[in-house]
């Protein structure tokens, strides 16, 4: 649509005009229930009021609706067919002082933007609610889309009576009856926020209710109305004491450290169905996916994951909807702040106390990733448009940020850091900031030259690697130990690094301990840590021990030597899950064989004493097997890593975390006879495993792995949906079937996702995860040419979020030779003129693919 991807330009001209005082939404969504047209519409009825500093000047207003009924300018009443063109609204000859109606249908969502309807399987019952980041409220009212045009918004609702409807402020008064059927909800005023942290929910929501309340310095007491909702077809799942328990953990964690009140009222937290994100941190009124609702057994890591999310949310109260970024090129500014409170707080103030482990082993792994992809890009962004605002919600501005704001903890000091964070709310609230906002604060706080820290590690793209280098003396002592800088020749910055470096040495009983550490400014190509010089000789030189730097760690021969041998006897958890992810970033760089990293696993894994840590483990097991390992050695490297999990599944500790992980990864890995009747056998109850409780999620795991193996067909599927016939046992089904493999299977897949636009985003999302199997690759390869084929089409006539889902989710990784590679890069040449974003997406799928073939080369050199 004419208008519809809004420039950085636009917004800052359209800032420069305007300043918006309030918004009143009037929502009617009776028309989610019942039966009707296949494309629903409600109705919205929005007043903006807002102001102008050039009157007579002319600008727009940004709308994506089916139709608009009226729009009126300071009681004028204008044309809807003169001044709507599907996604703007021409406003002209403004006055100094402005008052916008109009009266709109817009549409239902079934990608999780805008307004998303939700039909439950197992009841009937529908469930609505909103997801606008980065620009779609505009799907739902009529808005001016950018984040520094902030205003207060005044909410009504008119929905089924019997509905839970919830807004970003606290309901006022009682709904009120205006049909047999129907009741209007009104609630309070907003303070003034960005059109995108705007919130609707409503349906038959299950609600929890609790409370927080907090005595502040002046002597007042501060009370916070908690909630907690699903759907009812998940409360018996609903573990909401548990929720309650980190949040309240966590509004007193911020409340201590950031010395400014939670200013939003009220805090519900929704788990809501087909969400695209992990959360979305609507001020008042959270929203989650709904899979944070566990409906079996999971591990210890899941609860982790979940509490850091809920905190990582929290911590946008304030890094977000308090002192928001002014456009997108500063999303770090919210991001990758939230990314790291929510590990800050949540090793502090819960029980998960390792947290650090699982962010230096998880989320620096998508940082190192995403920042060797051709589209790495700075923490501070260059921000066109809002399509290039929307693919950078990725592991550069959440993870790398997030580790180097950690490196400025080590920098600056951890108080200033937080007293900086204080005056930084106090200065800036209910306003917009940029990167200079911020630097100016910590440099009072801290008495750091801000400016060359932020040049360095802010305003450069790229990951250092940081090697040791060490010479020993005829008493094997060190003599020099000094650090070696490197940087990609793409991005040359060689950067500060606060740094640990740790010695370690086998004791009596084999056990990898340290006995040595100091910190150390790291500068340049070469920095010598004179403080460790004269120690014993070391069996391994960990750098960035503690990790407090963001950087790849590399190791010398000596070091790498000891951890293929005695990898399992390193003690510390957080020093071997470092030591883990460094050997996993020589495999993914080609320097290590893949068959050597998956022997390491094979042989240590079992002894890891971190859930979290072991399941990371084990997805790079299977992304090396599938992807870096030699084609030749596929199937006997896919056997001993099967009979290996097997191994540790039967001795694992029963009932235990690990012992369910193992159990998942020999589903993944199963395709032996052997293996599949264990599965079978497992599924009918004929099989057992002490401890191992199959519950309806690991039931759908192992299915999925038969049905992959062509071990269970429809008939066999479409009775576990009998067991579980629920919005999740339907996502199950999806992609059991898409998996099978068969031809005519995978081309009934292929046409609902590309052709047919009947699918939800969710089912989409499972229909293309079931497709892409990796033992299909000759099945699959005559979609490599389809897929270049139609992509183009896709983006220009899907939503985004479906476009982005399809457009990575079916480039052909599994061709992985020189063919498909030529076939990407004939693509990128042709279409040179595509949208920026659509090209990024396909640029990044085409360098994972050249990185595979280039791993592949490394292994077959090791046979």
């Amino acid at each position: 649509m004419p208008g519809e991807n809004l420039t950085r330009e636009e917004a800052r001209e359209r800032a420069r005009l305007l300043a918006v005082d309030a918004y009143e939404v009037a929502l009617d969504l009776r028309s989610a229930v019942g039966t009707g047209q296949e494309n629903r519409t409600f109705r919205s009825v929005t007043t903006v009021r807002f102001r102008c500093t050039e009157p007579g000047a002319a600008t727009f207003a940004d709308l994506l609706a089916p139709a608009v009924t009226a729009v009126t300018l300071n009681g004028r009443a204008l044309d809807p067919a003169d001044v709507f063109d599907g996604s703007r609204i021409a406003l002209a000859d403004l006055a100094a002082e402005n008052v916008l109606v109009v009266d709109a249908q817009c549409a239902y969502s079934r990608t999780g933007e805008g307004l998303h309807r939700f039909e439950d399987p197992e009841d009937g019952e529908v469930y609505l609610y909103t997801q606008y980041e980065p620009a779609d409220a505009r799907r739902v009212f009529t808005t001016f889309e950018q984040p520094d045009l902030k205003a207060p918004f005044a909410l009504t609702v008119t929905a089924p009576a019997g509905w839970t409807v919830l807004g970003n402020g606290a309901q006022a008064g009682e709904p009120e009856p205006v049909a047999p059927s129907a009741a209007t909800w009104r609630f309070a005023t907003t303070l003034p926020i960005s059109t995108y942290i705007t919130a609707v929910v409503a349906g038959p929501y299950h609600v929890v209710r609790d409370h927080y309340s907090r005595k502040l310095p002046d002597g007042s007491v501060l009370e916070i109305p908690l909630g907690a909702l699903c759907r009812k077809g998940l409360a018996r799942h609903f573990d909401a004491d548990d929720i309650f328990t980190v949040t309240k953990q966590g509004l007193d964690f911020f409340h201590d450290h950031f010395d400014y009140p939670y200013p939003f009222g009220k805090y519900d937290q929704a788990f809501v169905p087909e969400y695209n994100l992990g959360a979305m941190e609507n001020p008042g009124l959270v929203t989650f996916r709904e899979e944070f609702v566990f409906r079996g057994k999971v591990t210890q890591t899941s609860y982790e994951g979940r509490a850091n999310v809920i905190l990582h949310e929290m911590a946008h109260m304030w890094f977000g909807d308090l002192v928001t970024m002014e456009w997108w090129d500063d999303l770090w500014l919210k991001e990758s702040f939230a990314d790291f409170m929510g590990t800050f707080s949540m090793v502090e103030a819960t029980r998960f106390t390792n947290g650090w482990i699982t962010f230096a082993n998880r989320r620096k792994a998508w940082a190192y990733r995403a920042d060797q992809l051709p589209s790495t890009h700075p923490v501070t962004a260059d921000i066109h448009d809002l399509e290039e605002a929307k693919l950078n919600f990725d592991g550069i501005t959440y993870a790398k940020g997030a580790s180097v704001l950690k490196q400025l903890v080590a920098y600056a000091g951890r108080d200033a850091f937080l007293e900086g964070a204080r005056r930084y709310f106090k200065r800036h609230a209910f306003g917009n900031t940029r990167l200079t906002d911020l630097l100016e604060v910590l440099e009072e706080t801290s008495g750091r030259d801000m400016a060359a820290w932020a040049r360095s590690w802010l305003q450069t793209a790229g990951v250092n690697s940081l090697t040791p280098l060490a010479t020993y003396d005829s008493a094997d002592r060190i003599t020099e130990l000094a650090i070696l800088q490197e940087a990609a020749p793409a991005h040359p910055e060689l950067r500060p690094h606060r740094v640990a470096v740790g010695l370690y040495r086998r004791e009596a009983g084999g056990a990898l301990v340290r006995y040595a550490r100091t910190e150390v400014d790291v500068a340049g190509p070469r920095t010598v840590v004179a403080e460790l010089a004269g120690a014993e000789r070391p069996e391994l030189i960990l750098v960035n021990d503690d990790d407090l730097t963001y950087c790849k760690v590399r190791f010398d021969e000596g070091s790498l030597a000891t951890l293929r041998a005695h990898l399992g006897e390193l003690v510390d958890p957080l020093a071997r899950a470092l030591c883990w992810s460094a050997l996993w970033n020589l495999t993914r760089d080609g320097l290590m064989p893949a068959r050597d990293f998956l022997s390491l696993v094979e042989r240590f894994a079992g002894a890891e004493s971190e859930v979290g840590v072991l399941q990371m483990l084990q997805a790079w097991a299977r992304t090396a097997l599938v992807h870096y390992a030699a084609p030749a050695w596929r199937e006997e490297g896919g056997r001993l890593l099967a009979e290996g999990a097997l191994r540790e599944l039967r001795v694992a500790e029963p009932g235990s975390g690990h012992q369910l992980a193992w159990a998942r990864f020999f589903a993944q890995l199963a395709s032996s006879p052997s293996d599949l009747q264990l599965l079978g056998g497992l599924l009918d109850g004929s099989a057992k495993i002490d401890g191992l409780e199959v519950d309806q999620e690991l039931r759908w795991a192992f299915l999925a792995a038969s049905a992959a193996r062509g071990a269970a067909d429809e008939a066999a599927i479409g009775a576990e949906l009998a067991r579980d016939n629920t919005a999740s046992g339907e996502r199950h089904r999806v992609r059991c079937l898409a998996s099978r493999p068969s031809a005519e299977v995978k081309e009934q897949a292929w046409q609902a996702v590309v052709v047919s636009d009947t699918l939800s985003n969710a089912l989409a999302e499972a229909t293309i995860a079931g497709f892409d199997q990796p033992g299909q690759r000759g099945l699959l390869a005559p979609y490599a040419e389809r897929y270049f084929a139609v992509i183009e089409g896709i983006w220009r006539e899907r939503s985004i979020e479906y476009a982005m889902a399809v457009v990575r989710g079916l480039f052909p990784m599994l061709q992985d030779d020189s063919r498909t590679l030529g076939a990407a890069d004939a693509w990128l040449a042709e279409h040179a003129d595509a949208p920026a974003a659509l090209r990024r997406l396909v640029l990044e799928a085409r360098d994972d693919l050249a990185r595979a073939l280039r791993a592949q080369e490394r292994d077959a050199a090791a046979e």
